[in-house]
């Protein structure tokens, strides 16, 4: 069993999909800023693109993604022209060409799209930067996927998907507002196997309304019997003020402190003791799954659609709230699509929010990434280092970490202790503790 200090996991911390997080975002950022970090992308750096598509069939009442219904086939057809001439704006700049190594569309849900305009859309960005193989992923709501979807990933070949699961048992779907049978991800599952796509994942959840330990697994004997080859398993963030939609799911069924901690753990053995090979701290796969031999050899990198065996340190983000990451600075899109839309017409870029990197920075989420990926860092380079050693020392005493002079390596049992380890290192967070979600 895991030890369990409640006290070492008060603090709500970011769950460090990038640092600086999207806490840090401020208004103090223009067009110009994005077109400056494009125009500095080296020859031959490796490049991934993100494609947000901000529509689902239906609204899940847990979901924090910036999404809205797709009940108006003008809206989208509008949105699709606004990427392409977005990528058309990126393209121009880059004036020569680069290595794109990943092609990843999320959201929302992309298969909200009719299949025939997705192919389409991922055709002409495939054309517009000249991608050679490209290593397609996209993210996927199996109550709207038809055997047509599921054929046209494979006519792109894509490599990967995700399938948006959550949970099997039916109460614990009928409060979060997502009723989706097995019956269905069963048949997905085996449609998208049959289409030959080589990787799929399935998404869950812990911490849900009602949720008991029993509930979690059997959904996790489910997915284990249906055999995903990656798995992650993330902890509910209930943040309805940030979030309206989560007003509709009712706070006082959610799991206390202690049973979101069981939660975790129960998913974490389960997973382990049926053959997959733990990725950080929420993730899992098969043996030799690229993500697990990017674990095993050191490869392993962070970013915001999570772990990733994806090499490149520059992504940009194509699409209404999609963020670009670059290594001096991290820029977001319009999260409204109407004033997204409206930028892009004018030939400009729609970024509204983000913020710099200092080399400071690059130091210290260097670390928060070593940290959570490998389970050790070097603080080399740490203007404070004593500081942040002084904040770890709690953790050290409970034996979850071990210190030998500027390297810091984790034990095996500091697993759910990770982001809040990772945090002491974080120079930004004197927060409003509403804002992140449970540490575990």
């Amino acid at each position: 069993m895991w030890p369990y200090f409640p006290e070492l996991l008060e603090r709500p911390v970011p769950r460090y999909t990038s640092y600086p997080t999207a806490a840090e975002f401020h208004d103090r950022v223009s067009p110009s800023d994005m077109a400056q970090a494009v125009d500095a992308i080296e020859p031959g750096e490796p490049v991934s693109l993100y494609v947000h598509i901000p529509f689902c069939e239906k609204i899940c009442w847990y979901c924090g993604c910036n999404t809205s219904a797709a009940n108006r086939s003008g809206r989208l057809s509008a949105y699709l022209e606004s990427l392409r001439a977005e990528a058309a704006l990126i393209a121009e700049r880059l004036d020569r060409k680069i290595a794109i190594s990943q092609l990843a569309f999320g959201g929302g849900s992309p298969n909200a799209l009719p299949p025939d305009d997705f192919k389409s859309l991922a055709d002409d960005l495939v054309k517009a930067f000249e991608i050679e193989n490209p290593h397609i992923s996209v993210e996927l709501d199996p109550r709207g996927m038809t055997r047509g979807w599921a054929r046209t990933l494979g006519a792109l070949q894509a490599k990967k998907v995700s399938l948006g699961v959550q949970s099997f048992s039916p109460h614990v779907q009928r409060a979060i507002g997502r009723v989706q049978p097995i019956e269905i991800v069963e048949r997905v599952f085996d449609w998208l196997r049959e289409a030959g796509v080589g990787s799929i994942n399935f998404d869950l959840m812990y911490g849900l309304p009602g949720q008991k330990l029993t509930d979690l697994y059997d959904t996790l004997c489910s997915t284990i019997n249906m055999n995903p080859d990656r798995i992650a398993l993330f902890g509910y963030a209930h943040a309805p003020g940030m979030i309206p939609r989560q007003r509709q799911i009712d706070a006082a069924s959610l799991p206390d402190a202690k049973l979101r901690f069981r939660s975790a753990e129960l998913g974490y053995d389960t997973l382990v003791k049926s053959g997959y090979a733990p990725i950080g701290f929420d993730h899992f796969a098969q043996p030799l799954d690229p993500l697990e031999v990017a674990a095993r050899s050191g490869r392993l990198r962070r970013n915001f659609q999570g772990f990733t065996d994806d090499p490149a340190q520059t992504v940009i983000g194509l699409g209404a709230t999609a963020i670009s990451v670059f290594p001096d600075r991290i820029l977001q899109n319009e999260k409204n699509s109407g004033s997204y839309r409206s930028k892009i017409a004018a030939r400009q870029f729609a970024t509204s929010r983000g913020v710099a990197r200092s080399a400071e920075d690059r130091v210290r989420g260097a670390i928060v990434e070593s940290l959570l990926c490998k389970g050790a860092a070097d603080i080399d380079g740490l203007t404070d280092a004593d500081s942040a050693l002084d904040q770890i020392a709690p953790f050290r005493t409970h034996g979850l970490l071990e210190i030998d002079g500027n390297h810091i390596r984790l034990h095996e049992n500091a697993v759910p202790y990770a982001r809040t380890i990772a945090a002491c290192f974080d120079r930004f967070r004197a927060h409003d503790p509403k804002r992140f979600s449970n540490a575990i």
